[in-house]
């Protein structure tokens, strides 16, 4: 039988996780709040939906990939959501960044309806999303996600299941501690090289071979040697993920000063013109700004 998929928001990240999926054979139909990304996946063999209840009605699974925790509500549990459309044994999977209890709230609605929700965040940006490289951290019901795994692997590689309802989301959040603080300490390394007055780029692949190597040395040290700041990830998203594992954090007293650090120039780095919409690489360009330097392979 050939499985039926929904799929609600097609932006950076969603857009190209449909290519994948209708690539692979899954019929796919598609909603968003714009248009524009709807209508260049018509081409492509998708079938529109006109609302998130929609997309969720007579499918097999119906995936979202959405900014926040407030559209994620909004499009589950809102005026037309997919709540109101999903069938009895319908899967939902949320492959947004949410805290672990929007998660956790939604799955037990759902749960109500006689469908089950999958908190399945994911690693890899953009590019991941485009080549069907993405890690995908699955938290909920191990039955729905041996069902779904077909479907995660058209979209990703990595593809772990690590627990029950909210997992999912609790391993994103030290995947982005971990992440930012890269960036952020990459971007000081660059730093320093540039104006030792050795050459960024020639450091940057002797690191590479050591240590220090690192998939954000290796894509994100690139970006930054070559002022390449369009958004893969956003300053934006970064910002709001690292918020959510410091709330996290302090209910649960624990002390993270990286984390806090980083967030801070989060902060920092969205106060910039157009800064909410860099690249996270684009952290660089704030510790550039504050050290009066910019780095260059010129």
């Amino acid at each position: 039988m050939n499985t039926k998929i929904g799929f609600v928001g097609l932006g950076i990240m969603g857009k190209p996780m449909v290519k994948n999926l209708i690539k692979n054979g899954f019929e796919t139909k598609v909603f968003n709040r714009s248009q524009s990304p709807v209508e260049e996946l018509l081409s492509t063999g998708a079938i529109a939906a006109h609302s998130a209840a929609a997309a969720a009605e007579n499918v097999d699974a119906v995936i979202t990939m959405l900014a926040n925790d407030q559209a994620v509500e909004s499009i589950y549990l809102g005026e037309n959501g997919i709540i109101q459309g999903i069938q009895k044994g319908t899967i939902a999977v949320d492959m947004s960044t949410t805290s672990p209890d929007t998660a956790r709230k939604i799955d037990t609605l759902l749960k109500e309806r006689g469908a089950t929700l999958l908190d399945a965040p994911v690693s890899g940006g953009d590019v991941g999303a485009a080549d069907a490289s993405l890690s995908i951290m699955v938290g909920g019901d191990e039955a729905a996600f041996d069902k779904m795994l077909p479907i995660f692997k058209a979209m990703g590689r990595n593809i772990s299941h690590v627990g029950e309802s909210g997992a999912g989301q609790i391993a994103k959040c030290a995947n982005q501690i971990i992440v930012a603080l890269t960036i952020e300490a990459v971007s000081e390394a660059l730093l320093l090289v540039h104006r030792s007055g050795a050459d960024p780029e020639k450091v940057r692949n002797a690191l590479m071979g050591g240590f220090a190597q690192s998939r954000v040395l290796e894509l994100h040290g690139q970006r930054m040697i070559q002022r390449n700041f369009e958004p893969g990830g956003k300053v934006s998203i970064h910002k709001k993920d690292n918020e959510i594992a410091l709330e996290l954090a302090s209910r649960l007293n624990l002390y993270l000063p990286g984390t806090s650090l980083v967030s801070q120039l989060w902060n920092a780095a969205s106060a910039q013109n157009g800064g909410q919409d860099w690249d996270h690489s684009g952290l660089l360009r704030l510790l550039e700004l504050m050290s009066n330097t910019t780095i260059s392979n010129a």
